[in-house]
């Protein structure tokens, strides 16, 4: 096995700007693509932010032990790591960068182990995750109630990673991600 960093966060605390910034400045790293049963946002395209799979295709995948790991993060929404993409990844000698929920986040450093640094990324507070949320304009006022709901709950799954990253200042937060991301690759 390779090494794998895994990004985890609430819905709206930063995780894929600090995802894309490690991806900018770091040569080895490889994006892992979810699977996902969500429709696709904007110009998102299969294979590129995700792979996007009828609820169907998930389950069947699901039945033949396809996936390193998969949550139900909304009613009838699941993602997951496809086993074949971790494979794939390393295959071509990269170290694997996952962009994952906070439950995802958990069940791959459980997986991975000691092969992999799991940071929780986090805004400095629910108010600022809503006002994010609501910035982007990608979601319905009732969808980000559900994801203000859920991002309490997240929360509280801290301690369960291996480094807290508090995104308050974002050239901070990069910098303190690349200086996390540095040390563990030089290990």
């Amino acid at each position: 096995m390779g090494k794998v960093v895994i990004i985890s966060a609430p819905s709206g605390s930063g995780k894929t700007t600090v995802v894309n910034h490690l991806l900018d400045n770091y040569d080895c790293f490889a994006f892992s693509v979810s699977a996902t049963t969500r429709a696709p946002r904007g110009a998102e395209r299969d294979g590129e932010a995700y792979y996007f799979l009828t609820v169907e295709d998930f389950r069947r995948r699901l039945a033949a032990d396809e996936f390193v790991e998969h949550e139900q993060v909304y009613q009838g929404v699941y993602y997951g790591t496809l086993k074949s993409e971790v494979e794939r990844l390393w295959a071509q000698g990269k170290v694997i960068l996952f962009d994952v929920d906070v439950k995802g986040g958990v069940s791959l450093k459980k997986y991975f182990g000691d092969d992999a640094l799991s940071i929780f990324v986090k805004a400095p507070s629910i108010r600022e995750i809503h006002r994010r949320l609501v910035a982007r304009g990608t979601d319905s006022p009732e969808f980000i109630a559900e994801r203000v709901k859920k991002a309490r709950i997240e929360m509280m799954y801290q301690p369960r990673f291996d480094c807290i990253l508090v995104n308050d200042d974002l050239p901070t937060c990069l910098a303190e991600a690349e200086r996390l991301v540095g040390d563990f690759l030089a290990r």
